[in-house]
């Protein structure tokens, strides 16, 4: 029986198993298909503290070394099931393993929505993003695109609308799903253009994005696209475990879960902000949760 099982191994998974070690338990991290989480695929990092600028993948190895160093055990496997079983709980693994733990931390994360566009793939990390706080800065002065319609693409271009010459906020359809105060700020921005009735089909560059061509068969001259249009959180395995909310996020209050003894980190929670720091302030609050339901804190 572990004491404490973390499932997944991005920022507030691990954050949580160092604050775990360093109080004396021995969490057991199960690291998923992608070990590191969604850092791993960032080229570049200039907004966590300590560090000027650091690639993405360097920054969770050395996490994922630190906790290994102060005595998490990693499994590289990926959980299939999990089901109560008297005092804890019972976790299967895709090896047709099983574990045995008295408390679960979920901390599998979101994958943004893609595309599916000619180039995506290709030139993602090199002027595809799906982040405008972590990438905005590269394009300063320049031209950009932000796709989709809703809050999250408002707000991102409204973000970029300070930083970039020109903002294109590209939306399949002719009226934005935004909050209509974000749709008065965003049209109010005299760098913002809206492109309706319009997808991308192509995202067009050589060593990085130069532009992008339309449905329409418009090329639009960009150095960037920040693609906005969703994200889907990790939670096929446990929605029938614990309460999700409408989007699909697992429902929290500090971290605690609606089933006792499991707990919840990171962006597959339903937060503001999806920023790596702010996972690792959560992996650490529910470390603490997780003493203190043991009985240690």
């Amino acid at each position: 029986m572990n004491d404490v099982v973390i499932i997944g191994s991005g920022m507030a998974g691990l954050t949580a198993a160092i604050y775990l070690t360093r109080s004396g338990v021995v969490p057991v991290v199960i690291c998923g298909d992608t070990p590191g989480g969604q850092l791993m695929q960032t080229d570049n990092v200039e907004n966590y503290p300590g560090f000027a600028s650091i690639n993405g993948a360097e920054l969770m190895i050395k996490t994922m070394n630190q906790a290994e160093k102060l005595g998490a055990k990693m499994i590289y496997e990926t959980v299939t099931q999990i089901q109560s079983a008297g005092n804890g709980f019972e976790i299967d693994v895709t090896s047709g393993d099983q574990l045995r733990a008295k408390t679960i931390l979920i901390a599998t994360g979101a994958t943004h929505k893609r595309l599916g566009c000619k180039g995506e793939a290709e030139f993602t990390n090199k002027g595809v993003s799906w982040c405008a706080t972590c990438d905005g800065a590269l394009s300063k002065g320049k031209p950009i695109a932000v796709i989709g319609g809703g809050n999250t693409a408002v707000m991102e271009a409204l973000f970029l609308s300070n930083i970039a010459s020109k903002v294109y906020l590209i939306h399949r359809r002719d009226t934005l799903r935004a909050d209509e105060i974000m749709q008065r700020r965003i049209l109010a921005k005299s760098n913002v253009e809206c492109v309706w009735n319009a997808t991308v089909d192509e995202i067009i560059g050589d060593t990085n994005v130069t532009a992008i061509k339309l449905n329409s068969g418009k090329i639009i001259d960009v150095v960037a696209v920040f693609i906005a249009i969703g994200v889907t959180p990790a939670t096929d395995f446990v929605e029938n475990l614990v309460s999700l909310d409408k989007d699909g996020y697992i429902a929290s209050n500090e971290t605690k879960t609606s089933v006792p003894g499991i707990f919840v980190a990171g962006d597959v929670e339903n937060c503001l902000t999806k920023q790596a720091v702010y996972a690792a302030g959560r992996g650490c609050l529910a470390a603490q949760q997780i003493e203190r339901y043991l009985g240690i804190r």
